[in-house]
């Protein structure tokens, strides 16, 4: 009896071991692109991003000293509502600053929001909300195609669709600079880009459902090392 117990109890290890970064599917040639903060695409908006984190009066210098793990542990509730990194910076802006909102997927907020999750790095991801919701949407059926985030991200990945691996869809690096897009984007924006892709109609930027969809991911990725910004094909 204790010899199955035992066995089950390293069968368990050896699953939660299964997971891997988006970074693992990746050629060497976008792993050394990513590697290095030379050739790292996305530097250049976290460069930006550092003169935004200075700039202003207050600026969020005065009031954040440190950010070392703060973008491990977003999707997080705030002010009785669930909020990702975006729309933190976003209420801080409005709330702490007096000033207006940065615009969905603009380059002031990637930049900004680069430059924090850059000051988590090497960290393990650490958010703790309940994620029952999101869990529903990433198990759920949609679009023409009728397919769910599951079908893909867990039944298929690391098969190939349309000449890239799919990714089990551990969200460690982002903001990315993708490839594809030949810039950075979000989270949120490689979420439409799936829904669209299954014929879904997709959620607005910020909407509930993406905000929960993004915790679920992050819970799923729970314990693993951040790599952001990264570099996706």
């Amino acid at each position: 009896m204790k010899a199955v117990f035992l066995a089950l109890f390293i069968a368990a290890l050896a699953t939660a071991d299964d997971r891997r970064s988006g970074y693992e599917f990746m050629s060497r040639a976008t792993q050394a692109m990513q590697d290095d903060d030379t050739s790292n695409p996305a530097m250049l908006w976290v460069l930006d991003g550092e003169a935004l984190w200075q700039a202003g009066k207050p600026s969020c210098a005065s009031c954040h000293a440190d950010m070392k793990g703060v973008a491990a542990r977003y999707p997080a509730v705030t002010s009785g509502r669930l909020v990702n990194l975006e729309q933190r910076i976003n209420l801080c802006r409005t709330e702490k600053q007096h000033a207006k909102p940065y615009a969905d997927e603009s380059k002031e907020l990637l930049s900004l929001t680069a430059y924090i999750a850059l000051q988590s790095r090497g960290m393990p991801i650490a958010v703790k909300d309940d994620a029952t919701k999101g869990k529903t949407l990433y198990e759920q059926r949609q679009g023409q195609l009728n397919m769910s985030c599951a079908q893909c991200h867990d039944q298929q990945a690391g098969r190939h669709l349309g000449g890239s691996v799919i990714p089990q869809a551990h969200p460690t690096g982002y903001p990315i600079y993708r490839l594809e897009w030949q810039t950075l984007g979000s989270l949120e924006r490689r979420l439409r880009n799936c829904l669209i892709g299954i014929r879904a109609e997709p959620y607005g930027y910020g909407a509930p459902e993406m905000v929960e969809l993004e915790l679920y991911l992050m819970t799923r990725a729970r314990g693993m090392k951040m790599d952001a910004p990264g570099v996706r094909p």
